[in-house]
């Protein structure tokens, strides 16, 4: 089982940045995909970005070159940096890890908001 607790989401200023953070807590050994997902009001949850087991990642094409996906093993902590925040991107920001082969192995966190608005 897999617990995940994620951090940074806040309100920011269009143009403004935010690091998201979400730090796994249990038996992560088969663990091989980590992303972010994002819900905004109305709408249905949608992959911002993920990374693997092997580093490669993957955006959304409307967040390329803004938001960054890292992970730090050592930690069981993946981050998302949030760049040139746009108003559209406002939205509860989620956790996913995933064990793909490993039936079950599929766990969120509970959301964190990230407003953008002047």
């Amino acid at each position: 089982q897999v617990q995940l607790e994620e951090s940074g989401g806040g309100l920011v200023q269009p143009g403004g940045s935010l690091r998201l953070s979400c730090l796994a807590f249990g038996d992560t050994f088969r663990i091989n995909l980590m992303g972010w997902y994002r819900q905004a009001p109305g709408k249905e949850r949608e992959l911002v970005a993920q990374v693997v087991s092997d580093g490669r990642t993957t955006y959304a094409d409307y967040v390329k070159g803004r938001f960054t996906i890292s992970r730090d093993n050592a930690k069981n902590t993946v981050y998302l940096q949030m760049n040139s925040l746009k108003p559209e991107d406002t939205a509860v920001y989620y956790c996913n890890f995933r064990g793909t082969g490993y039936p079950g192995m599929d766990y969120w966190g509970e959301g964190t908001l990230v407003t953008v608005s002047s």
